[in-house]
């Protein structure tokens, strides 16, 4: 069962004009310490920012709230498997929203999926509930 799907476009030269004007102060605002790595480590530093802020907007869109109701932006933040593969963690109030929907004998899988094609970052976050047993 589908209990939300969110999608989001980021402008890369966008995220990287904000980057250069509020350097730390966004980056600490906006991203978790493990995303700031990944992100600092890799050749197209502002194309990995806007990949994971539209995950961050589309997981919120999912959540069925948007970035207002106390979800900050650290309560949503995007690792990768060993695979590469993006996972979606939700702590703090995107995780009691997250509760909420999902429906008893159910566990909540958030599923998302990035893309870029300069200067466009997307991603894709559908959030499924499937019975526990």
């Amino acid at each position: 069962m589908i209990l939300g799907i969110g999608t989001d476009l980021a402008n890369i030269e966008r995220i990287a004009g904000v980057l250069e004007r509020h350097g730390d102060r966004f980056r600490n605002r906006v991203f978790t310490e493990i995303e700031q790595a990944k992100a600092e480590r890799r050749a197209d530093t502002p194309g990995t920012y806007a990949k994971r802020w539209a995950a961050k907007e589309a997981c919120s869109k999912a959540l069925g709230t948007g970035l207002r109701m106390g979800i900050s932006w650290k309560d949503m933040a995007v690792t990768n498997l060993a695979t590469g593969q993006p996972v979606m963690h939700v702590t703090g109030w995107a995780a009691e929203r997250l509760a909420e929907m999902t429906p008893d004998g159910h566990e909540a899988i958030i599923h998302v999926t990035l893309t870029d094609d300069h200067p466009w970052a997307q991603a894709f976050v559908l959030i499924e509930a499937r019975p526990i047993g």
